[in-house]
């Protein structure tokens, strides 16, 4: 019985975990595959413009709120992401955006992840390597 107890809450603890975090290779996926998904920059705007995910859109956490995203569509998950693990606008960003009523996902590693698993970014000092999101549609 303690053995089913301690599997449940770990079940449920992975389930969590898979509901609310996306890794790179899971949001360049449903990029490329042109899912309801999109990828919200949690950063100042500096640090967007200097290097972001393609296609991502940009709304720095501390500027959250109800105006700020009244554009938005909530059919949509926003995949939140910042520079990396020792950077928290991702979480921040996204509990503004459940906060506010939108589908959220956190990605996890944020954009150094991003670029580590081989995947091609946007901005200033945008590095040219990198696979690119593409639609054939």
């Amino acid at each position: 019985m303690e053995n089913q107890l301690r599997m449940d809450a770990q079940i449920k603890h992975y389930e969590n975990k898979l509901a609310f975090e996306m890794d790179p290779s899971d949001l360049f996926e449903a990029l490329k595959n042109g899912e309801k998904v999109i990828a919200m920059d949690a950063r100042k705007v500096f640090g967007f413009e200097a290097e972001h995910i393609p296609g991502a859109i940009n709304i720095p956490h501390r500027e959250m709120n109800l105006e700020s995203t009244k554009h938005l569509d909530k059919d949509f998950t926003y995949v939140t992401y910042c520079d990396g693990i020792g950077c928290n606008a991702s979480t921040k960003g996204a509990l503004n955006m459940t906060r506010l009523g939108f589908k959220v996902k956190e990605l996890i590693g944020g954009l150094e992840w991003w670029k580590l698993d081989g995947y091609a970014t946007a901005g200033t000092k945008a590095g040219d390597a990198g696979e690119q999101i593409q639609c054939a549609c």
